[in-house]
């Protein structure tokens, strides 16, 4: 009821129907004031339904906050809040989440080196421009959302600050050649552990060496020691191929010199041992006809000792009976011209 100054003591109208009256004053004649009140009330209803009505998308999470407390999670589908009391926030936990770190990419595609993010110094104390891209989702929504103030800076900066102790703890040829994956690797592990403590209710899901370059003022001179390392590489190559050749050729021609050597050897113990033999054999027979055996061994030495000369044995007791008879006109020819007049 409302107060009337003028009549303190009588009675009071109804707020609503004061309300009600205005309302048909302002909007004419026509309408009702008792048929009002049922829109009104069904227009609250339409109101109060559509604002306490929301959708979580399949690939979100709903996070309800009752006066900045949060008292509980929905998750994909319809469902219903207490209007102008609660409050809903939906971030995308299926989405992989994507920052850059030591670059920007424009809305054309070009990117663009931010220094001082990207320029880091190594283990062996030489400045690279380095830039990455990390990449990650939501595991826990609420402390996604209230546990660190601006999440994703926090992340950034976070990421920059493993990148740097990763490369400090690494030299350059790593970092420009092979090091890489391992760069990848121990990067987004010291993330990961940099992020669980601060309870960001992320998941790191990958970290990616975009560009890894010496800076612009120093590329001709990091170009003319890569070549030399390359011509070191090259004259490595060649000597090593020269001596996985060189070396099989030796130990072969070493190899077949040793197994002549020993064939030579054997071959000579065989002949001494043969001729031993034939020696033993020969002293046998030579113990049993002595004179014969030798007459023998001294007619072979003279065979072998002038070969080709005609040889004349005499019988001395044969000599005393007759006169010997020595054609001399014929001794002195060779004999070849001696068998050529033997022919008719």
């Amino acid at each position: 009821m409302v107060w009337d100054p003028k009549d303190p003591w009588g009675k009071k109208q109804d707020p609503v129907d004061d309300l009600l009256r205005q309302a048909k004053e302002k909007l004419g004649p026509g309408l009702p004031i008792k048929g009002l009140s049922p829109i009104l009330l069904a227009a609250a209803a339409v109101f109060l339904v559509w604002q306490g009505t929301y959708i979580v998308a399949p690939d979100e999470e709903g996070v309800v906050k009752r006066f900045g407390d949060i008292v509980r999670s929905e998750g994909p589908g319809p469902h219903m809040k207490i209007p102008l009391i609660e409050t809903v926030e939906r971030p995308k936990v299926e989405k992989l989440h994507r920052l850059e770190i030591g670059f920007r990419t424009d809305r054309q595609g070009r990117q663009q080196m931010i220094p001082k993010e990207a320029l880091m110094l190594t283990g062996d104390e030489n400045i690279l421009g380095v830039e990455f891209i990390v990449q990650y989702k939501i595991k826990n929504a609420k402390d996604y959302l209230f546990r660190v103030d601006e999440i994703e800076e926090t992340i950034q900066k976070a990421a920059e600050a493993a990148m740097r102790e990763v490369v400090g703890k690494s030299k350059i040829d790593e970092a420009l050649t092979s090091g890489k994956a391992q760069i990848q690797q121990d990067t987004q592990t010291l993330l990961q552990g940099i992020l669980d403590q601060y309870q960001a209710g992320v998941q790191i899901a990958a970290v990616q060496l975009q560009d890894v370059d010496p800076p612009e003022a120093v590329v001709a001179a990091f170009k003319d020691v890569a070549s030399a390392k390359e011509d070191r590489e090259k004259l490595i190559n060649q000597s090593q191929g020269y001596r996985n050749d060189i070396i099989p050729k030796a130990k072969g021609e070493a190899a077949q010199i040793v197994n002549q050597a020993k064939g030579y050897a054997q071959a000579r113990i065989t002949r001494a041992e043969g001729e031993a033999n034939r020696f033993t054999k020969t002293l046998k027979e030579y113990e049993q006809a002595k004179d014969i055996i030798s007459k023998r061994i001294y007619i072979e030495t003279m065979e072998d000792v002038m070969p080709g000369v005609e040889k004349i044995i005499l019988d001395g007791k044969a000599g005393d009976r007759m006169l010997p008879y020595l054609p001399l006109d014929k001794s002195h020819k060779p004999p070849k011209a001696a068998a050529e007049e033997k022919k008719p």
